[in-house]
């Protein structure tokens, strides 16, 4: 079950984040963040929160926000995790199907990731399975603890048909 995140379930969401944060692998936040900072950038500055939850437990959580105001802001941008003991059951494709749907349902016309480190194989994998596009490469753009600068990409999918493709067009 995926639905919004409640002020109860901010332990267990920062259980889950935490160690994702300080490992400094996929994320751009640093290692250091504290509980208080890393609330607010994953659940007070988003529009909105999810958690996932099975059999009472949280098992996995994402954001959802403007990717830009103004003249951008028709497009959203999400962030999502996993915890450790969930990974390869499905959860992240649940969450993603989830988002999509979520941001159409509040006007959104398309989904970017904006820093999706290139050696995070797996979310690369899934966002492409469902309708994503690497639409730009930022050469060293991410600072990987152990392999250094890293190249990140930009991915893109127009919300509203199956293909990705603008349902105005």
């Amino acid at each position: 079950m995926i639905r919004p995140i409640e002020d109860s379930d901010w332990p267990a969401t920062w259980a889950i984040i935490e160690p994702v944060f300080r490992a400094g692998r996929t994320y751009v936040y640093s290692p250091e963040i504290t509980e208080a900072k890393a609330r607010s950038v994953w659940v007070n500055s988003p529009l909105a929160t999810f958690v996932a939850e099975d059999k009472g437990e949280i098992i996995g959580t994402y954001y959802l926000k403007e990717n830009q105001p103004g003249h951008g802001s028709h497009v959203c941008n999400c962030g999502y995790i996993v915890s450790e003991g969930a990974r390869g059951k499905g959860i992240a494709t649940a969450m993603c199907e989830h988002s999509q749907a979520e941001a159409a349902a509040r006007g959104f016309r398309a989904m970017q990731y904006n820093l999706v480190v290139s050696t995070n194989e797996g979310a690369i994998r899934l966002w492409k399975k469902h309708g994503f596009k690497i639409v730009g490469t930022l050469p060293g753009a991410f600072r990987d603890p152990e392999l250094g600068f890293v190249d990140a990409f930009v991915m893109f999918k127009q919300l509203g048909t199956e293909q990705g493709t603008d349902p105005e067009a």
